[in-house]
């Protein structure tokens, strides 16, 4: 575990309803177990949460700063390696680009990082029925499965709470 407590590194895209339940819905209980939250969201996903008035309270519920850009070569590294990740909402496109290893924006290079190492991560894939009709959808997640990602198609935040706590071994809300 990360030095000063175990640190999750949640990442949201842009999906339907991002701005109404990631806080209070994900964020905030995962604060409450104890968690030293690193969020990172799509360029997308911030611009919503802004609209929302939702970027302000999400940052207060951790000492690290939000993220959505990447730092310039001679910054530090805001956040620290986070001990496990959440993708929530993980929309089909960014799904299907951490599943290809595209990462064209902060939150997909955190995340493909973490398939890289190996840690422990939670994706709840959002998307409609068309989009997961998709030929390639399938394969995506299987392409996630087989290194090691939880993939979740159901369940909201809820779901991911209870995943988390099952990829760390930890009972619900103890850290």
């Amino acid at each position: 575990m990360t030095a000063g407590g175990p640190v999750l590194g949640l990442v949201a895209s842009a999906a339907g309803g991002v701005e109404s339940w990631l806080r209070a819905g994900l964020a905030e209980p995962l604060a409450r177990r104890g968690w030293r939250l690193a969020v990172t969201l799509t360029p997308t996903a911030a611009r919503w949460l802004e609209a929302a008035g939702e970027l302000a309270p999400l940052a207060a519920l951790t000492d690290l700063p939000v993220r959505w850009t990447s730092r310039l070569p001679a910054e530090p590294k805001p956040h620290p390696v986070p001990d496990v990740f959440a993708f929530a909402p993980a929309t089909v496109n960014s799904t299907a680009k951490l599943a290809l290893g595209i990462a064209d924006n902060q939150a997909l290079t955190a995340l493909g990082e973490a398939l890289g190492r190996r840690a422990p991560l939670v994706a709840l894939v959002q998307g409609n029925e068309d989009q997961r009709a998709h030929p390639a959808f399938d394969g995506h997640l299987a392409t996630l499965r087989r290194c090691g990602a939880r993939v979740l198609l159901s369940g909201g935040p809820a779901a991911v709470l209870e995943e988390v706590d099952r990829v760390t071994d930890q009972p619900a809300g103890h850290r």
